[in-house]
């Protein structure tokens, strides 16, 4: 195949890159300038984008022996990454950027790109594996479960898994991973990957926001409407959020709260006990399948709230109009704007946003 392997300057992609090479692909590295600032340096986990990551990129490359290219998409990771994040949090919802990324740029623009100029695929070091199924290529976890980088996969069309290629996903361990790179001779066996949010590398997600779209004052409100503190802006908050309440009002049973809820057009926060935090059922209406549509419009599955959550059982719920989950025990903590990837065994079937919550308890209890 000719492969497009896209190389963040990281150990995964290095050597998801040397694969392809080894496989006998026809390979062309290409690193994304996602800022129109980049840093110089990253400050160990944190950063991303930066120079240092283009150049480790490039030194990949040569020593691999493949061209090279950098290629600006920071419009358009600005446009559908960072102010969709701040539009949803202004919406009181909770977004999920890297997976909005890998929907909207690494598999949408770049493979957009990819195609156009004659590549058939594009490869990532991304730890998840592409099956031959009856209906086509099926999107499953990784081997290694510590790893596994799925969820953050699971918008990917049916379109699109068959134009990628993850050279990774059936690795046992990162550690073998590193050891490879460092017997390849790959300066970047040892770099420490990426934790946080890449465009807010300090990790202060409460003041970027705040410098983004202001303060507005509101009240914090307990479940029966009960004003018992303020806030500087709802924005700030997130549901399952313990800590930075500074709550006037103690509960009456002495208990900590949680944040339950986000009002963005009365700029309100709803809190209350760890206990309210169970969510009965979730639905939304925007989803995707990742390949061939289930053929039923009520089946068993797992669902999957966040990226290091574990799967639940539950019963999926199919119409025109959405999807809802009705999982077999509650969830914990689920916010509107997460997405929910909906898997059978280890197969990814699809996602949904999620646009609502019913509480399994009720606002009396």
């Amino acid at each position: 195949m000719r492969v497009l392997a896209a190389m963040s300057g990281g150990v995964d992609s290095a050597v998801a890159a040397a694969r392809a090479v080894e496989a006998g692909h026809d390979v062309v590295g290409v690193h994304l300038a996602l800022s129109r600032a980049g840093g110089t340096l990253r400050t160990g986990s944190r950063g991303c984008c930066t120079i240092e990551d283009a150049m480790d990129a490039r030194r990949v490359s040569d020593l691999l022996g493949i061209p090279f290219y950098v290629w600006d998409f920071s419009e358009r990771f600005r446009e559908d990454v960072i102010e969709d994040f701040i539009s949803e949090y202004q919406a009181g919802r909770t977004p999920n950027p890297c997976l909005r990324c890998n929907e909207k740029i690494k598999f949408a623009a770049l493979l957009e790109r990819a195609i156009e100029l004659g590549f058939d695929a594009v490869c990532t070091g991304h730890y998840a594996t592409l099956i031959d199924g009856a209906d086509g290529l099926e999107l499953h976890r990784a081997s290694d479960a510590a790893k596994d980088q799925s969820y953050v996969l699971g918008v990917l069309t049916a379109e699109q898994i068959a134009h990628t290629y993850f050279p990774l996903g059936e690795t046992p361990s990162k550690a073998l991973v590193r050891a490879e790179a460092a017997e390849r001779g790959i300066s970047v066996a040892q770099k420490p990957d990426s934790h946080d949010i890449c465009f807010i590398p300090d990790g202060d997600t409460r003041g970027w926001l705040a410098e983004k779209v202001g303060t507005a004052t509101g009240e914090v409100v307990d479940r029966t409407g009960a004003v018992v503190g303020s806030h500087e802006g709802a924005h700030a908050f997130t549901v399952g959020q313990r800590r930075g309440l500074r709550l006037g009002v103690p509960a009456a049973d002495g208990k900590p709260r949680f944040v339950l809820e986000v009002r963005p057009v009365t700029n309100t926060v709803v809190v209350g006990p760890k206990e309210a935090l169970a969510i009965a059922e979730i639905s939304g209406e925007r989803f995707s399948w990742a390949g061939a549509a289930p053929g039923a419009s009520e089946f068993e599955c797992e669902v999957q709230i966040r990226a290091h959550a574990d799967p639940v059982p539950a019963r999926a719920f199919v119409t025109a109009g959405g999807v809802r989950v009705v999982p077999e025990q509650p969830l914990d903590g689920v916010a509107p704007g997460q997405s929910a990837v909906i898997y059978v065994g280890t197969r990814v079937l699809g996602q949904f946003t999620i646009d609502t919550t019913v509480s399994a308890v009720p606002v009396d209890a």
